[in-house]
């Protein structure tokens, strides 16, 4: 048998490919791992990696052994305790597992888990693998693309519609004096010393002849020198670039009146930098608009969206009118993929949610490709509820989830947003 031992030295990206080879092994217990450790982060957390824990038993590798049974022998140096015969009783469970878990032990040996730390790329690819945008006209964001033609210049060769007499006149003549300037300056020597041969008393003859026929062959090679060569010809230069053919737009709708507490913002708002991410990473070149609303509503920037402390009553309506005014006033439907999604604790006031389902039957949902509302509450659902609840038994672009807990964010969240909902919804 051979044996072949590596000793070349590891490069700086040693471990790439074992890290790869690792993740897709265990994906399934670090997938597991990465959506516990969501729950566990602060709110807005969302620029480092994560260091997680795989079980010891999930990570073992098969090993060739002895099976059980069977007399044997065994010498085990230092024994002061045992005889023949006596037995050793399992360590109590829980103890001394290396879990972490139960009191301290005496007796019992284990393994700590494996800590595996993943970085920040890899942390969101595992968080929104398998997750998009639903689109019930199938348009892709920024994966169709149409090719449109733009100038890039001029070329050699081309169609002759294409040629630019002015560029490719002007490549010859630059040419012509290139090629012929020092025969015409030896031409103008030559004309000057024969009117001088010819000035004298006594011109000779002989001389006269050669300056006669240089002065020929001179004419001949100018003249040889053609007009407008194929090297001379400039044509327009096109070319086609690429352009996306859809765009798309997120519409962020917050409830922040003053029934939402502290604790029920921050749902909302883990809600919302998931989606954020998930946005930013997978999709190119959206658009996000914030919208806040108590009594009013007022688009927002993405740093008084998170962190604003304006509190007030509740009326979702004026919420859904902005974003109708926005939406006629920016983005055109037959341009823009328009997305939305509205967290609310769902206490909204009673005249009010008849009209909130006026707009998004008669308006919204005219217009968007999907809309997502999520309640955020652990009370008995309000009257918004059951007017989206009938909005979402007629409307297929229509969805909603209920949040009761920080461990419900994640779950809810690839839902809403899973590859092929629509179809599956429809099936």
């Amino acid at each position: 048998m051979a044996h072949f031992i590596d000793r070349r030295l590891n490069g700086k990206n040693k471990s790439t490919l074992n890290r790869q080879r690792f993740i897709r092994r265990y994906k399934k217990q670090i997938k597991e791992a990465v959506s516990d450790a969501i729950n566990k982060r602060s709110v807005t957390d969302t620029s480092s990696g994560e260091s997680i824990s795989i079980p010891q038993r999930d990570i073992s590798e098969p090993i060739f052994h002895q099976g059980k049974g069977g007399d044997r022998e065994r010498i085990h140096p230092g024994n002061d305790q045992f005889s023949t015969g006596d037995k050793i009783q399992r360590p109590p469970s829980g103890q001394g597992g290396g879990a972490g878990q139960g009191d301290a032990s005496d007796q019992g040996e284990g393994e700590d888990d494996f800590v595996f730390s993943i970085s920040k790329d890899e942390y969101l690819d595992l968080l929104f693998e398998d997750l998009e945008l639903p689109n019930l006209k199938q348009s892709q964001l920024d994966k169709l693309v149409q090719m449109k033609t733009h100038r890039a210049g001029f070329c050699n060769d081309g169609m002759p519609s294409n040629l630019d007499i002015v560029r490719s006149l002007r490549g010859s003549l630059a040419r012509r004096v290139a090629m012929s300037a020092s025969k015409r300056r030896r031409l103008a020597d030559a004309e000057e010393e024969l009117q001088a041969l010819l000035n004298e008393p006594v011109p000779p003859q002989q001389k006269i002849t050669e300056l006669e026929a240089e002065m020929a062959d001179l004419k001949q090679k100018i003249a040889a020198v053609p007009f407008i060569d194929n090297y001379d010809l400039r044509f327009r230069n096109y070319e086609k670039r690429p352009h996306p053919t859809s765009k798309a737009v997120m519409f962020c709708l917050m409830d922040v009146s003053g029934s939402m507490d502290q604790a029920t913002k921050d749902m909302a708002k883990r809600f919302y930098i998931l989606l954020y991410q998930f946005l930013t990473r997978t999709y190119k070149d959206i658009e996000v608009v914030y919208i806040r609303h108590h009594t009013q509503a007022k688009e927002v920037d993405e740093q008084e969206f998170f962190y604003s402390q304006e509190t007030g009553g509740t009326i979702v309506s004026s919420a859904l009118k902005l974003m109708d005014e926005i939406v006629k006033e920016r983005y055109s439907q037959g341009d823009w993929n328009i997305y939305a999604a509205q967290a609310s604790d769902g206490d909204n006031w009673a005249d009010d949610s008849p009209h909130c389902t006026d707009i998004m039957t008669n308006k919204l949902l005219k217009v968007v490709r999907y809309y997502a509302y999520i309640e955020i509450t652990t009370r008995a659902h309000q009257s918004l509820w059951r007017e989206y609840q009938a909005i979402a038994n007629t409307h297929d672009n229509f969805a909603m989830q209920h949040i009761r807990t920080v461990e419900d964010i994640y779950p809810i969240f690839r839902e809403l947003f899973k590859k092929n909902r629509q179809q599956q919804g429809a099936a």
